[in-house]
């Protein structure tokens, strides 16, 4: 068996499809929105999960060209005199063409690895689950393809194929709107797309995926072994027991996966010694290009009365609505990735501290504007704002005012107290 499989590896479609699929999803990580997965190791697995839009109907396609291998060599009745069963003569091929799709996506994943090894510190366990419901995505894929390339043996099957699945994962959302929990079970690219920083997947949603994936997996196998209509129409019942239990485990919230937030990715990890610097968990490999930028502004804000004495990194989600808790003493900042997996604005932090001063709570209705904000700060820092607009005009207007560091304590005070005026910095 050992030597069928080998022979099965170096001499069917497997060697090619472990290529093609390592070559498009390399393309779609560097060359499509760089920045969705350098902020960490699960922003890497679910932008790798959002490619099976592409990579999912390619292992289709595979599956139905390899599974025309007997038709177009016209060995099939050869086949069928050899004592051997046809289910144990289909398991190096279908060993093979899985392992080939399993090794294409796993070197898709270790060149986006290699990009952001230096800076992603934060491997949380949810990431091995996401990336192992991938791998069963594709596997079930090409296994269908094998067995839809058996049953239509014809040279149109495999490209039909492909362009059906890319429509099957597009479609998906729309046929089970508005309800997005059962996109999720019968989607592996669903709500995969953009994944913030404190992002996750929950455990309930892959193990309701994995159970799909594995149903739709053992049916293709049925279909590729089968030798008659009975075991056929016997292959259809784990799909339909495998939907019926995924159905079952997946909660039914919708937007389940967007809504979602890692609460130990977002944990402060702070830089020894004083003043102290904070970063979320996900972005402690980011931690030390910005403790010297943020120390730098609070020795700029010491001129202030009562100024703060350290900072945070702001790790405020939206969607849903998450705020740190507010201290006057704290500056909090936001972090950012950027394309090469460092900081994204580097030059630009000892600014953002020092107008981070000038910031209120989230629940504030009387609060600074940005261009206030970065007016004040670059009175502080002794230089004009690099970008013309208003924060430029308004340094500006600030320069004229022989009060104007009073202007300026006033600011920080009323941005604690929510009590900041319209034009209170220059009017």
């Amino acid at each position: 068996m050992s030597r069928v499989f080998r022979i099965e590896l170096r001499r069917s479609a497997a060697p090619g499809s472990a290529l093609i699929l390592l070559v498009a999803g390399a393309l779609l990580l560097f060359l499509v929105d760089r920045p969705a997965f350098t902020t960490g190791w699960i922003q890497l697995a679910m932008t790798q999960r959002l490619y099976l839009a592409v990579l999912w109907p390619l292992a289709l396609a595979a599956g139905a060209w390899q599974a025309r291998r007997e038709h177009r060599s016209n060995v099939a009745e050869l086949f069928a005199s050899t004592p051997r069963p046809r289910v144990q003569r289909t398991v190096p091929t279908l060993g093979a063409m899985a392992l080939a799709v399993v090794a294409g996506y796993l070197a898709m994943g270790l060149a986006g690895a290699g990009w952001i090894a230096g800076t992603a510190r934060y491997l949380p366990a949810s990431v091995f689950a996401v990336v192992a419901v991938g791998l069963l995505a594709l596997v079930a894929a090409v296994w269908l393809g094998l067995a839809a390339g058996r049953l239509l043996p014809s040279p149109a099957t495999a490209p039909a194929l492909g362009i059906a699945g890319l429509g099957l994962l597009l479609l998906i959302p729309s046929a089970t709107r508005p309800h997005g929990w059962l996109a999720l079970v019968f989607s592996p690219i669903y709500e995969m797309n953009l994944p913030d920083a404190y992002t996750t997947v929950p455990g309930p949603a892959s193990v309701a995926q994995a159970i799909w994936l594995a149903a739709l997996a053992i049916t293709a196998v049925l279909l590729f072994a089968s030798g008659g209509w009975r075991l056929r129409v016997a292959a259809l019942l784990p799909v339909v027991l495998g939907a019926a239990l995924a159905i079952a485990v997946m909660p039914r919230d919708n937007r389940y996966v967007i809504d979602a937030v890692d609460p130990v990715a977002r944990e402060l990890v702070c830089v020894p010694g004083d003043p102290r610097v904070c970063v979320s968990r996900v972005h402690s490999g980011l931690l030390a290009e910005v403790a010297a930028p943020a120390r730098e502004a609070l020795t700029v804000l010491a001129r202030l009365p009562s100024p703060p004495t350290q900072v945070h990194e702001d790790t405020a989600t939206y969607l849903p609505a998450v705020h740190p808790p507010w201290h006057d003493h704290v500056v909090l900042l936001r972090v950012e990735a950027g394309p090469d997996g460092h900081l994204a604005d580097r030059g630009g932090v000892v600014a953002a501290v020092v107008a981070g001063a000038f910031a209120s709570r989230g629940d504030c209705d009387h609060f600074a504007q940005p261009d206030e904000r970065f007016a004040a700060a670059y009175w502080l820092l002794g230089r004009q704002p690099a970008e013309p607009g208003d924060a430029q005009r308004l340094w500006q207007d600030l320069q004229q005012k022989p009060d104007a560091e009073a202007r300026v304590v006033a600011l920080r005070r009323a941005a604690l107290s929510c009590t900041v005026q319209d034009g209170q910095l220059t009017r």
